[in-house]
């Protein structure tokens, strides 16, 4: 699949986005993280700056932007539909809980921070769910896919949140937080690779299946549906060169595997080494996983190329 700029820069950036929104919600009720509401109402201005930004880039994607609320109606069967309502729905307890915090009422902000939390968490849920469900595209139809969503989001949060603690003292837990759902995301991700790399099985979808005429031998096509590249090779047939793909795959790794080592080095470090660390740690993880979202599109096929006799 051709990587749109706006749907790779909407699932980093609304992912990290959510990822802090989750984990200051649900830490701060139990008083761990810094207890400053200063640096409560920073931390979820940031949150929210990530998820608005994220969520405004994708309408671009769209071909009619002005019409993207009339999907929220389709809740019932769609999980865009979903990704949608529980987006905005989840900006009313966000909205509170930053009130709250400002306004000095603990209960009311441990409420509606919980609730943020698990608007967060069901929000990223169904937007890996949206790619998981799509089954024409079988490096996408995978059983990791949206437990990557959660885990990228959990661990780019985390990774963002230490860095802000760091400078208000009491970063110890979203470091060690950082730290192993790094680790966590870079077996996750090698693990999915060795799935979607491993030879297809004989039941897999071909030429013969999908014109339906396997039963008469081998098939290909007397013509090429066309004389020239046309929208579905460019979008849905788009393949990235192999030595491309080995180094994104290498900068992914690199990038997940530096943030879990400089967190952990920042939980030993303190002071201004301990904030230089883990700043550095969190751009590591958005760096690593913007590459990541580029690149679950890019090695993505969908079935259509199966009429240009290529391998979804």
């Amino acid at each position: 699949m051709n990587p749109a700029p706006s749907i790779v820069f909407f699932t980093t950036a609304s992912g990290a986005g959510y990822g802090l929104l989750f984990w200051l919600g649900l830490l701060r009720p139990f008083g761990l993280t810094p207890p400053s509401p200063g640096f409560a109402l920073a931390t979820l201005a940031l949150a929210l700056l990530l998820v608005t930004a994220g969520l405004l880039s994708s309408t671009a994607h769209l071909g009619r932007p002005e019409r993207a609320w009339r999907a929220l109606s389709q809740w019932r069967s769609s999980w865009l539909s979903r990704e949608g309502v529980a987006a905005v729905a989840t900006y009313v307890p966000a909205v509170l809980f930053g009130v709250a915090t400002w306004a000095g009422m603990p209960v009311l902000a441990a409420v509606a921070g919980l609730l943020a939390a698990a608007g967060a968490a069901v929000t990223v849920w169904c937007t890996g769910m949206i790619y998981a469900s799509l089954k024409p595209v079988r490096q996408w139809c995978h059983p990791l896919v949206p437990w990557g969503y959660m885990l990228f989001a959990g661990f780019s949060g985390a990774a963002l949140l230490a860095a802000a603690a760091a400078f208000a003292g009491g970063a110890a837990l979203p470091a060690l937080l950082a730290a192993a759902l790094g680790a966590g995301a870079l077996l996750l991700k090698r693990r999915y690779w060795s799935s979607i790399d491993a030879p297809r099985p004989a039941t897999a979808p071909s030429i013969e299946t999908a014109t339906g005429l396997g039963r008469i031998g081998t098939t290909r096509p007397l013509d090429a549906p066309h004389t020239e590249q046309n929208w579905l090779l460019r979008e849905m047939g788009f393949r990235v060169a192999r030595k491309h793909r080995l180094k994104l795959r290498m900068l992914v790794q690199a990038g997940f595997a530096a943030a879990a080592l400089l967190a952990l080095l920042g939980l030993l470090a303190g002071g201004g080494a301990a904030a230089l660390l883990l700043s550095l740690g969190a751009v590591a993880a958005l760096a690593g996983l913007a590459a990541e979202r580029w690149l679950i599109f890019a090695e993505a096929t969908h079935t259509v190329t199966l009429y240009y006799t290529a391998e979804s």
